[in-house]
């Protein structure tokens, strides 16, 4: 079963590459380009992980984030360019459960998300119990 993946990120060309590195790898990636549409989709879909940029028009990541976690617990792992620690402390602040600085390396990408899925589904399992 492909784990469903939701990018978040202003940037077209992002999700085409991310297509591109996790063919083959059971990721389905679906990508919305703006804050608004990412916590609509967030809302309505319910993702296995949202990857999530920092700097985008409108909201910023940092607020996306927190707005999702307002109504969900799906892993969020942040893809950024920005690798300062007050950007990382602050992305983990708002809710994020893993940032990976850009440019990332596919098998890195793809061993990062298998992670927190699986530690999601523990969790879950767990609450079951």
């Amino acid at each position: 079963m492909a784990v469903e993946i939701l990018l978040i990120d202003d940037d077209p060309d992002l999700s085409i590459m991310l297509r591109t590195l996790l063919r083959g790898k059971d990721f389905q990636v679906k990508a919305v380009f703006s804050g608004e549409e990412g916590i609509q989709s967030c809302r309505e879909e319910e993702p296995d992980v949202v990857i999530l940029d920092l700097l985008m028009p409108e909201m910023d990541g940092w607020e996306v984030c927190e707005k999702i976690r307002e109504f969900s617990d799906v892993p969020i792992l942040i893809l950024s360019a920005l690798g300062s620690p007050a950007s990382v402390a602050r992305a983990l602040d708002a809710g994020a459960d893993d940032y990976l600085i850009k440019p990332i390396h596919a098998s890195l990408l793809a061993s990062r998300l298998r992670t927190l899925v699986r530690r999601t589904l523990v969790l879950q399992e767990q609450k079951v119990a």
